[in-house]
């Protein structure tokens, strides 16, 4: 795969971060991509607006996807770099690609999924960023609580 793609990928799972920024909740976004490119599904966090834990963007965009007879060479690309639970689905499922828009807020299980054979890609997007950096600033108290930090 190349940057350029992986670029226009990311541009989807910052649509959805976008989104739920606006809707009041955390600013991540994600997709899942088909081995063939096809967009299989996208989702955003909504742990906020939908008083539900397990809503991470990954899980969103995994469920939206619907049900798959496999998920090798499908690509998960996400704004910022999946949590524990996250990096755990990607692994339960066979999920063979990650691309991370960005991974200088929260360093999260991108490393473990790379060292367990998967793809990993990390682009070091300017605006997932300058998003998550906002958005830090403006909602620690959110932010603590997404991240599981009191």
């Amino acid at each position: 795969m190349d940057r350029e793609q992986d670029r226009h990928r990311l541009a989807t799972a910052l649509d959805e971060a976008r989104a739920g920024l606006g809707e009041g909740g955390i600013p991540i976004g994600a997709a899942l991509y088909g081995a063939d490119g096809r967009l299989l599904g996208r989702g955003r966090n909504r742990r906020v607006q939908g008083g539900d834990p397990s809503a991470h963007a990954e899980t969103e965009a995994f469920r939206a996807a619907g049900r798959q007879r496999s998920y090798r060479g499908t690509t998960m690309v996400t704004t910022l770099s999946p949590c524990w639970y996250c990096s755990g689905l990607v692994r339960q499922f066979g999920i063979s690609r990650v691309v991370v828009g960005e991974a200088r807020t929260f360093q999260g299980g991108h490393e473990w999924l790379a060292e367990h054979g998967v793809d990993v890609v990390v682009l070091d997007d300017p605006e997932c960023a300058e998003l998550m950096r906002g958005f830090i600033e403006e909602r620690p108290e959110l932010w603590n609580e997404d991240i599981g930090d009191e």
